[in-house]
């Protein structure tokens, strides 16, 4: 069967971020642990990717090598290239990336009240931004604030501005962290777990925002999620993590119509459904491996109720099962044909 070297994303001349191949690993007391092994993905301007999978799947590990915000020690970009609009990040002098970092693309952090300072209003951390990177003055960079607050719906901004985070609602923090990341209009955003621990309410809200967001500044996003609700109305395409690899990606009605890979399978039958109402949700059995012990073979085998001896002892490439489409499955075929 024919497999994938790269990420299945038909080249076009508007690809923002292409990762390719790479390998991050943490360096600890009880063994290196193998957080990232091989990812290749890209996103193209206007495009939503979501990237999808458990905890401890290398999702925000990947997103981090990217921003390289990595902690190093004890982590460390083994191999692989990070391009950005052409240009290799990993290659890149630090002074330079950091010019990168906020200005071309920027990321939303999961726990806002951890990400803003405590000690400083929101009005100050936003006009930050516009006085580092563009030279305001404070008193322009406040106004500055204030314009990014109403962009992002926070009601009377004008008023707000000289809060401090825990004055605000989890889900008007979030939204602080939305126009903090958009205030210099990157060309992508990074939004990892945007929505944990906020109600459904305003998880659909601040979904809808940054889609609107997306849509019109044109730029590209990467959605980081564990859940495949969270995703369906707002990305273009969904790439799913398992122990450091992608082991599906596909456009997303394709991965919700038919997956082509056991564990994207288990991942959509755990989602609550109106019409199982009463019955017992599924589970898929057993935990992720862990990074310093991955099992050989496939490393979803020992969860999978398709495995069999081939799984055990040969690590399945990214077979291509449509031009846009790869699955990390040695009998995809067979998962595909049971939908």
């Amino acid at each position: 069967m024919d497999t994938l070297t790269e990420s299945p994303l038909v080249p076009r001349t508007d690809t923002l971020l292409d990762v390719r191949d790479l390998h991050v690993e943490f360096r600890t007391r009880d063994g290196i642990a193998k957080a990232v092994n091989g990812v290749s993905y890209a996103v193209a301007r206007g495009e939503t990717l979501a990237v999808l999978g458990e905890s401890g799947s290398g999702k925000s590990v990947t997103v981090q090598a990217v921003m390289g915000i990595l902690d190093s020690p004890p982590g460390f970009v083994t191999r692989g290239e990070i391009l950005f609009r052409g240009e290799n990040l990993l290659t890149m002098p630090a002074d330079q990336r950091r010019k990168v970092r906020g200005a071309k693309m920027a990321m939303i952090f999961q726990d806002a009240l951890s990400a803003l300072n405590p000690v400083l209003t929101v009005g100050y951390q936003l006009g930050e931004m516009f006085v580092v990177h563009r030279g305001m003055s404070r008193r322009d960079a406040r106004a500055m604030a204030v314009e990014l607050m109403d962009r992002v719906r926070i009601p009377a901004a004008r008023q707000r501005v000289g809060d401090y985070p825990h004055q605000f609602s989890g889900g008007m923090r979030q939204r602080i962290m939305i126009a903090m990341a958009m205030a210099l209009e990157p060309d992508l955003i990074i939004a990892d777990e945007p929505t944990t621990a906020l109600d459904v309410t305003v998880q659909a809200q601040v979904m809808d925002l940054l889609a609107e967001l997306r849509q019109e500044m044109g730029m590209g996003l990467i959605l980081i999620t564990h859940d495949l609700g969270v995703v369906a109305d707002v990305a273009d395409r969904i790439a799913v993590m398992y122990a450091g690899r992608i082991v599906e990606t596909a456009p997303v009605h394709d991965i919700y119509r038919a997956p082509a890979h056991p564990y994207t399978k288990g991942l959509l039958e755990s989602i609550p459904r109106l019409d199982r109402k009463g019955k017992e949700l599924y589970a898929i059995r057993g935990l992720p491996p862990s990074l310093t012990d991955v099992p050989p073979g496939c490393a979803f085998n020992p969860r999978c109720p398709m495995a069999r001896e081939r799984c055990r002892t040969e690590v399945p490439p990214l077979y291509r099962v449509t031009a846009e489409r790869g699955s990390a499955c040695h009998y995809w075929e067979e998962c595909v044909g049971d939908d």
